[in-house]
């Protein structure tokens, strides 16, 4: 494993050969710190919230009002992690918009490239960001909720897969809508303990 600083590199699981700011539809996992249950329950295949996962669903639909590229094709939150297809319609890294109340950065004005550097960086418009604005902005108002500042809510990473054809966005969209109903099968599972 490769070191930076005296320190280990964990090597981006991103696909090297894409610009995830790219037009397309993507299935993204986030998944709370330890897998901790905070979300909310199962009951009888329906997912109840907690105080903390309307959180969750509010900050989640509050990304998407200000994001006009995104949009949502199928989500699901579970008590540890929440799974969702998001689509990018527009894809032109020229045009900025302001996050969460926090001023956006201002970008070069460039055409998208697959980013193979090996130096860190968020794409702006891009899949990472989007996810990285989310959780941000979730967490602060978790944590405010709770009045635990600065505590982790979600794990530092989150999956992606860049859905390629028509069959397989179907059945992505086909596990997430069943996704509570078959939570006590679901990799995630825990006993829910809020």
């Amino acid at each position: 494993m490769e070191k930076f600083k005296k320190t280990y590199r964990i090597p981006s699981a991103r696909a090297p050969w894409w610009n995830y700011s790219w037009r397309g539809c993507y299935f993204i996992t986030v998944c709370t710190a330890h897998h901790a249950c905070v979300f909310g329950k199962i009951s009888d295949g329906q997912m109840l919230p907690s105080p903390i996962g309307e959180i969750v669903l509010l900050e989640w639909e509050r990304s998407f009002q200000m994001r006009a590229e995104l949009f949502c094709n199928a989500f699901v939150l579970m008590p540890n992690h929440l799974h969702a297809i998001v689509r990018i319609v527009n894809s032109d890294p020229t045009v900025t918009v302001e996050t969460h109340g926090r001023a956006s950065l201002q970008t070069p004005k460039q055409s998208p490239t697959p980013m193979n550097t090996g130096i860190a960086y968020r794409s702006p418009r891009s899949i990472s960001s989007f996810v990285a604005g989310f959780k941000s902005s979730a967490t602060k108002r978790i944590n405010e909720f709770r009045n635990t500042p600065k505590t982790p809510v979600w794990q530092s990473r989150f999956h992606d897969h860049i859905i390629r054809n028509v069959d397989e966005y179907h059945w992505i969209a086909h596990y997430i809508r069943t996704n509570p109903e078959n939570w006590e099968n679901d990799k995630f599972f825990k006993q829910e303990v809020l």
